[in-house]
């Protein structure tokens, strides 16, 4: 009884380059400025009262009140979003034991706007309801943004036109693409950060004067980076 040996480890998809296979590491970076596509504002609704009921009663009221309000801009809302909702009891701060002075409730509402033109008037309408905050607004793109693709395009055509710059100087040229890959693609960590909000606007109670004119909001460019790594191979030069 005969048996096969057994075969071999497979071979690696990548061999080490050699004089005849010579290659070509390059990294393909992009960086573009676009308009924002989405501006996003969180709003903090709150109520204090010296029994639960009141507190609530008037959370209730004042929470209805910016939701209608936020509504009442239609289409240009293109998501609104309650988030925490909470009640807290406050003890005074003298005598013994646990006396209730006083409850504040909150609830934090979030919406995104996709016309910026009523932006502005939003903003300071919400910001003219009693016990209301506002804090925005925030911009950003989607993510389905083609502004993405277009980054990413740029960057592999830079690293292809990085390479072949590199196979001119030693008067060759590419062959084959062995792979590409995003930076950071085999870690965890982002190569850039987020980026940042937009300005703040905070109200507490309404303003001395009714009816205040709306918000000129500058929407903020927004920076998209892209980076790859991308190996090639080149026919061997003659040095």
């Amino acid at each position: 009884m005969t048996t096969n040996p057994s075969p071999g480890p497979n071979p690696s998809p990548n061999p080490s380059p050699t004089p005849e296979d010579p290659r070509v590491a390059v990294r393909g970076e992009a960086r573009l400025e676009v308009d924002p596509e989405i501006a996003r504002i969180t709003i903090t609704v709150t109520a204090r009262g010296r029994d639960r009921r009141t507190a609530l009663d008037d959370l209730t009221h004042r929470n209805n009140t910016a939701l209608q309000l936020i509504k009442s801009y239609g289409e240009a809302i293109e998501k609104l979003e309650t988030g925490a909702f909470s009640i807290s009891p406050q003890l005074t701060d003298k005598g013994r034991g646990e006396r209730i002075r006083a409850y504040q409730g909150r609830v934090h509402i979030t919406a995104e706007l996709s016309d910026f033109t009523a932006l502005g008037e939003l903003t300071t309408r919400l910001a003219d309801l009693d016990l209301t905050r506002v804090d925005g607004p925030y911009w950003s793109l989607r993510p389905t943004s083609p502004a993405h693709a277009q980054a990413r395009r740029q960057a592999v055509h830079e690293a292809v036109q990085r390479a072949r710059e590199y196979a001119d100087a030693l008067g060759t040229q590419l062959t084959a693409l062995i792979d590409i890959a995003d930076i950071g693609a085999d870690n965890s960590l982002p190569p850039y950060p987020p980026a940042p909000g937009g300005l703040r606007t905070v109200a507490y109670g309404a303003p001395e004067a009714a009816g205040a004119p709306p918000l000129d909001l500058e929407p903020q460019r927004q920076t998209i980076y892209a980076n790859i790594n991308a190996r090639f191979t080149m026919a061997p030069p003659r040095l």
